[in-house]
């Protein structure tokens, strides 16, 4: 198996920089995703969401902590703004599958 944390830092890097090619291909096919005001099923109604329909794309995130655990992941930080100013905090905690792509992310916000 890939490196689970590498695989979520990659995730990341992909949705700041909008290489949404390279976003899509680190997300499983079956990809979910709950998060507290939705849910997304499958990767392609995911990767459109974030590429086309979220209100804000020039974003940052600013991982403080990233925690693996075998298969799981859990990342702690912020969303930031184009003027860096925080816009939430966030944990995300990933479940990556035998073939290293992300399966399931669930995201908590405060």
């Amino acid at each position: 198996m890939p490196d689970a944390e590498a695989t979520v830092r990659a995730y990341y890097a992909a949705l700041d920089a909008g290489d949404y090619g390279e976003f899509e291909s680190l997300l499983a096919p079956a990809f979910v995703q709950h998060r507290p005001d939705r849910t997304f099923e499958g990767r392609e109604a995911f990767v459109a969401f974030m590429r086309d329909d979220r209100p804000m794309t020039d974003t940052t995130h600013e991982l403080r902590t990233v925690f693996a655990a075998g298969d799981e992941v859990a990342a702690r930080g912020r969303l930031l703004d184009a003027d860096g100013a925080t816009l939430f905090r966030f944990v995300d905690v990933h479940e990556l599958g035998a073939d290293g792509r992300i399966e399931r992310l669930e995201t908590f916000t405060r």
